[in-house]
């Protein structure tokens, strides 16, 4: 296949991925520099047509190591309110979702100021 063909099924490609709800990334492609579209977690280099290596973050485990049976359970409950909220049509249950959510934010900077 020549490098024309295959600039050409790469554009395609992307552009196919762009109707379906891929964004266009700012970061450029790091083998070429190239523009690259990212769909599901998948990036996609318009220019080389590679995709960068997937790798771990480390730094998230070791967060996830320090933080305290407290913390954790801070954290879970403020999913839940956040899920709660979302749902909420009731004005003033509302407010008193928040005022939770901000108390559970207000305790968090605490413990991770004593840290």
């Amino acid at each position: 296949m020549s490098t024309q063909n295959m600039s050409k099924d790469l554009t395609k490609k992307a552009a196919e991925m762009l109707l379906k709800g891929a964004t266009l990334l700012s970061e450029p492609c790091p083998y070429c520099a190239g523009v690259r579209v990212m769909k599901e977690g998948h990036a996609l280099c318009i220019s080389c047509g590679r995709e960068p290596e997937k790798k771990e973050i480390p730094v998230e485990i070791k967060q996830q190591t320090e933080k305290t049976g407290l913390e954790i359970t801070l954290e879970k409950k403020l999913s839940e309110l956040s899920k709660e909220l979302e749902q909420e049509t009731n004005h003033e249950k509302q407010q008193e979702i928040l005022r939770s959510i901000n108390s559970l934010i207000e305790t968090m900077e605490k413990l991770k100021k004593k840290q």
